[in-house]
């Protein structure tokens, strides 16, 4: 007791207390120090119990770290308008030699993408989106921006591209994200993307390929295919082959295919086994919307395991996704009767 007296420590009764006169800050890297304002040292234990502590976890929503002329951190809250140089996530420290859990995390169909990508810093990571200006995709690439990562929205529409951008950089002014054109019916808009991309001189490390069109009416394409199969795959396909030799600078690198369980109801080949070419592009005598949705997913997926197997040896993994069934997006769109179904669906499913 004499020893705590003698330190200043007797007053207090958590050994997590702090004693009168100092003050628990953080690193810029989250490592938790003590200041002693009346001896004025620092130091990394706690004065009480000696141990060594850190920050877990990112920032939360809104907030942002600086560092003021002096090269103190502090923090601004851009929701509320306030800036401090206590960081919020104090109340969330971790000791420096933590139990390593047991399981992973857990996600469910309640998570939000802004929950997945919590604590994870993407500064310096280029991510390309296809059809991002709306739905999953937006979602993806705001989630994303809010998190470091420079994100280019791959959008057939400039206006409504531009327009998703605005919507991003209204919640974080610093969000590194831009609009480009692509137009996955138009073979020449896939490779004018891609040169348009190359000429930037960055990398990349993530293309998610997202764009879809569903329930679409038959019709051809400036390249003289089905509609559903060139946007849906095609497009893609022909993207991923112009960009592979920039994935491959800048790997680790990934691409991220977003597919369908629809894929199980379906076929690509003919009586004897082998592929039947005309069930991917069908005339229209032969053409049913939801089938054709079906056979471009199965496309979709067949595609991002043959590309893991080629590239993974070179630092690019691949992976098919399925994001949930009756999403409501506007991927419906095209016809009344999925618009129906979506929209008496929608009180009992995930909202973006």
């Amino acid at each position: 007791m004499a020893a705590l007296k003698y330190a200043g420590l007797e007053d207090t009764d958590s050994e997590e207390e702090l004693p009168p006169g100092w003050e628990e800050r953080t690193t810029k890297d989250g490592w938790v120090y003590y200041a002693n304002h009346l001896e004025e040292k620092t130091q990394w234990e706690h004065p009480k119990s000696g141990k060594r502590k850190r920050v877990a976890g990112g920032l939360p929503y809104g907030w942002e770290q600086e560092t003021d002329e002096n090269g103190q951190v502090y923090f601004v809250d851009h929701i509320n308008k306030r800036t401090t140089y206590l960081d919020p996530r104090l109340a969330f420290t971790v000791e420096d030699n933590p139990v390593k859990p047991t399981t992973r995390q857990k996600y469910d169909g309640n998570s939000t993408a802004m929950e997945i990508l919590q604590g994870h810093d993407l500064s310096g990571k280029v991510v390309v989106i296809t059809g991002a200006n709306s739905g999953i995709g937006f979602e993806t690439a705001k989630s994303l921006a809010l998190h470091g990562a420079h994100v280019i929205l791959a959008c057939r529409n400039t206006s409504r591209g531009n327009d998703a951008v605005q919507r991003i950089l209204v919640e974080w002014h610093k969000a590194k994200v831009e609009a480009m054109t692509l137009d996955l019916a138009s073979l020449q808009s896939v490779q004018h993307f891609a040169e348009a991309f190359k000429s930037k001189n960055v990398p990349l490390h993530i293309l998610i390929c997202n764009a879809a069109v569903f329930g679409a009416p038959w019709a051809l394409t400036e390249d003289g295919l089905e509609t559903t199969f060139q946007v849906n795959h095609l497009g893609h396909f022909y993207l991923v082959q112009l960009l592979e030799d920039v994935l491959r600078r800048s790997s680790p690198a990934r691409v991220v295919v977003v597919s369908s369980e629809s894929h199980r109801f379906t076929e690509i080949k003919d009586s004897s086994g082998k592929l039947d070419f005309s069930l991917l592009s069908p005339s229209k005598k032969e053409y049913w919307a939801m089938l054709a949705y079906n056979r471009s997913k199965l496309c979709n997926i067949l595609f991002s395991n043959e590309l893991n197997r080629r590239l993974s040896p070179h630092g690019v993994t691949s992976n098919s996704v399925h994001p949930g069934n009756m999403i409501y997006s506007s991927i419906h769109r095209n016809w009344w009767v999925y618009t129906l179904l979506f929209t008496l669906a929608r009180p009992f499913t995930k909202s973006m």
